[in-house]
């Protein structure tokens, strides 16, 4: 296992690399020992001939420290304002780092809306592929300062699985301020961890638990769906402890650290996986036992024949939900036609010109 874990993480050309807000946290402070570390790290690594983005978090933690270590604010706008302080002294310390071995970082700030738009994100995908022939590093961010939703409900976890897609790259590794996934709450003595995951299935993510440290958005769990979107992708991915000792350069090498979680062998292309996690859905498709068997079975397209409701307010081309009759959301997919259309023939028939609801083409199925 040792070996071939050093053999995949070593043939890995490109690289994601996600380091969470309590990792580069000491108490109130900024843990100025475990950054320095990372980043030589990540420094060897790029002359390796490893092409590294990383997603950093951190704004928020470093914004609130500038303002004398005050508690995260639920307020959004607050949360915004505090984002705002922080993101500019990350920066700033990522080039301080980054300028004594001669590089320089790159800030690329993105939000939800900046994925869902198909254009947009193709233009993202540029400017890194960019950053990247340029010899820069990537650091990435959600825009917390412009972004509501993303504060609330996102998180940088789930933004790091989007950046594999988005670069095509080899392999995710989340740093976190746990050792990886355990069976359990990890303060418990009996406590073991999963070094090796070889599928993620609802027992997996059962025994993920939520954030313990109160600084980032997202936990465990969180950590894990990020690793099964990438999973779908036929990407492997690691969850480790970010602040052991030289932990990317252990980790490079083969060392035996975190819990390392095997791709599925039927892997989605890069179109299907943004359909299936990228945008926001703009609306939902019920389907009744029939059409879940078509789709869900025999690949087939979905009929306007076996739809019994649709919700939202959604044009052609946008993604919707697709689920049966109980309400278990099961796949998602670009609508042929508008929720009016749809509305006006549920359970009937459309012109031959274009039959589908939404053609099996633009649908996929969710990860169970």
């Amino acid at each position: 296992m040792n070996g071939d874990r050093a053999a995949r993480f070593g043939g890995a050309r490109r690289v994601v690399v996600k380091i969470g807000s309590a990792v580069l946290r000491d108490g109130d402070s900024f843990d100025r020992v475990t950054f320095t570390s990372l980043v030589k790290d990540l420094v060897g690594l790029v002359r390796d001939g490893v092409e590294v983005i990383c997603v950093c978090s951190g704004a928020v933690a470093l914004g609130l420290a500038q303002l004398g270590g005050q508690p995260r604010p639920e307020k959004l706008s607050a949360l915004q304002a505090v984002a705002a302080i922080g993101q500019g002294t990350l920066m700033r310390l990522w080039n301080g780092e980054l300028s004594h071995y001669g590089m320089v970082a790159g800030q690329v700030l993105l939000t939800h809306d900046d994925l869902r738009h198909r254009g947009r994100f193709l233009a993202a995908r540029h400017t890194l592929n960019a950053l990247l022939d340029l010899g820069a590093v990537p650091i990435i961010n959600e825009n917390d300062t412009v972004a509501v939703e993303e504060i609330k409900l996102g998180d940088n976890d789930m933004l790091s699985s989007q950046i594999v897609s988005l670069v095509g790259a080899d392999l995710l590794v989340i740093l976190s301020d746990v050792d990886g996934l355990y069976d359990r709450d990890p303060r418990h003595p009996d406590a073991r961890l999963h070094h090796h995951v070889p599928r993620i299935d609802g027992l997996v993510l059962g025994s993920a638990g939520g954030s313990q440290s109160g600084l980032g958005s997202g936990g465990m769990q969180t950590k894990v769906q990020a690793v099964q979107q990438v999973n779908r992708l036929g990407v492997p991915g690691v969850i480790a402890g970010g602040k052991r000792p030289r932990v990317l350069r252990r980790l490079y090498d083969g060392e035996l650290l975190g819990s390392w979680f095997d791709p599925e062998g039927d892997s989605m292309g890069s179109r299907k996986h943004w359909i299936a996690y990228a945008p926001k859905a703009q609306g939902r498709l019920v389907v009744d036992t029939g059409a879940v068997r078509a789709i869900s079975a025999a690949g087939r397209s979905l009929l306007p024949v076996g739809l019994r409701a649709v919700t939202g307010d959604f044009l052609v081309g946008d993604v919707v939900e697709i689920a049966d009759e109980q309400g278990h959301v099961f796949a998602r997919g670009l609508v042929s036609h508008s929720a009016e259309t749809l509305r006006a023939v549920a359970g009937g028939h459309l012109g031959a010109e274009q039959p589908e609801a939404v053609h099996r083409n633009d649908l996929v199925l969710l990860a169970p």
